[in-house]
């Protein structure tokens, strides 16, 4: 039954289904705990440099946090090579994607995206009467530019790029950015989601702020939920021109992005922050590494990527996997959601977690071979 008064581009919008938590996964199985390996969270933040910033902050929560707002937009800006004013804030990325959406699509433009990557583009795009233009993945699972040059039109207003991808973790062939930005129709913006970047290889990523500083029509999301080990801080930003900003901060809400979380983030743009951050992105890199080396021993075939998630094919249906692994306590997160019925996205967990998770498919895989 239809509700009254809702706006018509709801009906043909889907809503997010997270995963199990981790509560209700102990409930079902009458477990006493779990590994919650499917949601690509930073297993070892909050980091302590964060945590010690964030419980100051806690008795000033009566406050708006305007001191902190502006200071990570200078520390980010600085990071970046241009001041405050080429940045802009948000609840997480997916809350900065949300608002790019309002303050660039109308009823009628079109949008270009890959059918297997964040599903948020597809229905923050669809919201605002935008029709959606899926593009599938090459045979590599990798974003193909020059099938999204092919499709663009004079009514093409936006084009989502999520780089590494997600849920297969590759990235695109940089070498092909240029044609895609040559390529624009006057009125068209490409948005490149680069929330899993920091765990690639820097020389593997297009210059998208190379692209910025030149006046092309790019902007650039981040975050802090993975790398920096902050999901639950809800801090996410841009970088683009500063006229861009300027409509940005006119769609979004004022202070969009809470203290407890901005301070977490300060601290992680100086120093200490950055030396934690770097360590454990460097365990999380060599783990990546392990993990497919021992899937591959299983009989998996496991595909390069560039992300805090392993992306990997089984010889079994994978929701059968990921349910015989939820019995034993390991949240996984199969891909059939996407089309890949054998695959499974794991987030490279602590190493202690990582081996618990190779332990218990391996069994399962045996199990599943009688």
């Amino acid at each position: 039954m239809e509700a009254k008064g809702i706006r018509k581009e709801a009906y043909d919008c889907y809503k997010y289904q997270a995963g199990k938590s981790m509560e209700d996964v102990m409930a079902e199985y009458g477990l006493s705990s779990v590994i919650k390996l499917g949601s690509n969270e930073n297993m070892y933040g909050p980091y302590s440099s964060a945590l010690k910033a964030m419980t100051d902050e806690i008795g000033m929560m009566n406050i708006y946090p305007e001191k902190n707002y502006i200071k990570l937009k200078e520390l980010v800006g600085e990071m970046w090579g241009v001041d405050g004013e080429w940045v802009s804030l948000g609840h997480g990325a997916g809350n900065v994607l949300d608002s790019i959406a309002k303050t660039v699509l109308e009823d009628g433009d079109e949008v270009l995206l890959s059918t297997q990557s964040y599903g948020l583009y597809s229905e923050i795009s669809k919201i605002m009467g935008a029709k959606v233009y899926d593009i599938p993945l090459n045979d590599r699972y990798t974003i193909e530019l020059k099938d999204f040059v092919d499709k663009i039109t004079e009514k093409t207003k936006l084009i989502w790029i999520c780089n590494p991808n997600n849920p297969t973790g590759s990235v695109i062939d940089k070498n092909t950015f240029d044609s895609l930005i040559d390529a624009l129709p006057q009125n068209c913006w490409v948005v490149v989601d680069e929330a899993y970047a920091d765990f690639s290889d820097a020389d593997k990523m297009p210059d998208v702020m190379k692209y910025i500083k030149e006046g092309k029509q790019v902007i650039l999301v981040r975050t802090f939920s993975k790398y920096y080990g902050l999901a639950g801080g809800r801090i996410g930003y841009l970088v683009a021109n500063p006229e861009f900003i300027n409509w940005y901060d006119t769609v979004s809400e004022p202070f969009n992005a809470n203290r407890i979380g901005l301070a977490g983030a300060v601290a992680l743009m100086e120093e200490e922050g950055q030396k934690e951050a770097k360590k454990y992105g460097e365990i999380i890199k060599a783990d990546r590494e392990m993990m497919n080396e021992e899937l591959e021993k299983m009989g998996c075939t496991c595909h390069k990527t560039y992300t805090n998630f392993v992306f990997f094919s089984t010889p079994y249906d994978a929701s059968v996997v990921a349910e015989e692994l939820l019995k034993v306590g390991v949240i996984v997160r199969p891909c059939g959601g996407w089309g890949y019925d054998k695959h499974i996205r794991v987030t490279v967990g602590t190493t202690e977690q990582n081996k618990i998770f190779l332990a218990e498919i391996k069994k399962i895989f045996e199990k599943l071979a009688e």
